[in-house]
């Protein structure tokens, strides 16, 4: 089985039998898109919320506002249909305490919510998450039934 890395502001889209996985989600959400009927995966790991926010913006998967659209976009160049389409969040952490209550700071709860919201534009059912905490976050996405392996340090392995 192949197994395809997504790095940081990163995204692919698989239509085979195999495995997306990125690694070490802290404030970054991962983004699981998956196709049940035509078995194709996608999964994005973005860093920030919102593309209008930043100057510098030219990477679309850095942000959860372009990345999902892209990802969606190549989804459906490998023949995904999107009245199958589903997603799975995982991450969003907030890795320090700031000991303020400063919006800025809590980027991933920011990013959860940017994520849900453009998921939500473009009519895709958010059927599982696993977000927040303190903790970091590595998933595997499974191209063959879109399960979505959870690994975590001191918070245990688990599947949604």
């Amino acid at each position: 089985m192949e197994i395809v890395k997504v790095g940081m502001a990163d995204y692919k889209a698989i239509k085979s039998t195999g495995i997306l996985t990125t690694l070490g989600l802290g404030s970054c959400v991962g983004i699981a898109l998956y196709d049940k009927v035509n078995k194709i995966a996608g999964l994005a790991h973005i860093m920030l919320p919102s593309s209008l926010e930043i100057k510098n913006n030219s990477n679309k998967a850095k942000f959860a506002d372009t990345a999902i659209e892209e990802l969606l976009k190549e989804m459906l160049l490998l023949g995904a249909n999107r009245r199958y389409l589903v997603a799975k969040l995982a991450g969003g952490s907030q890795m320090f305490s700031f000991g303020s209550n400063v919006d800025i700071l809590r980027i991933g709860e920011r990013n959860v919510i940017a994520s849900r919201k453009k998921l939500q534009e473009l009519d895709v059912k958010i059927i599982a998450e696993d977000t927040g905490g303190n903790y970091g976050r590595t998933i595997e996405l499974d191209s063959q039934d879109g399960s979505l392996l959870i690994k975590t340090i001191g918070h245990g392995t688990k599947s949604i």
